[in-house]
């Protein structure tokens, strides 16, 4: 299974991001195919947050606009929504440690265990912290496609 994380969802919605046309067919060839794939569900409460921040973007997503969105990537029958489960605490310590990840990379390490829980096999990214986690593989799709 594939999980999306957060700037690749941002980009899909962002018109002003170089990368809004490649990010968009990511997600629909993830969103209309036949397997399943993931958002953890922080990637979704950062979604939300970082879309509709009056000083990050000028003018900021629409709040309406931005959970109108999140409604959308639910109707793909393939999406699971993933939170933390019962193995997640013991993927979270194994992923900081091994990864060294302190301060805001611990929100990396968060997501990373989430995925390892369900058995995510790639994250699709553009963030390059998320190399120094092992156990899932990393890749930026909007490289292959840009």
């Amino acid at each position: 299974m594939i999980a999306v994380d957060t700037n690749i969802l941002v980009y899909s919605v962002r018109e002003d991001s170089p990368w809004h046309r490649a990010a968009i067919e990511c997600l629909r060839g993830l969103a209309e195919g036949d397997s399943s794939w993931a958002i953890a569900w922080p990637c979704i409460h950062e979604f939300i947050a970082v879309v509709t921040h009056p000083r990050i973007y000028k003018p900021p997503t629409p709040l309406r606009d931005a959970l109108l969105q999140v409604d959308y990537w639910m109707e793909s029958p393939g999406l699971r929504l993933l939170g933390e489960g019962p193995g997640y605490w013991n993927h979270l310590k194994d992923m900081v440690h091994a990864g060294k990840a302190v301060g805001p990379m611990v929100h990396d390490g968060h997501i990373m265990a989430i995925c390892r829980d369900h058995g995510v096999r790639e994250i699709w990214t553009s963030d390059r912290d998320f190399t120094r986690f092992k156990g899932i593989r990393t890749r930026n799709p909007l490289l292959d496609s840009h």
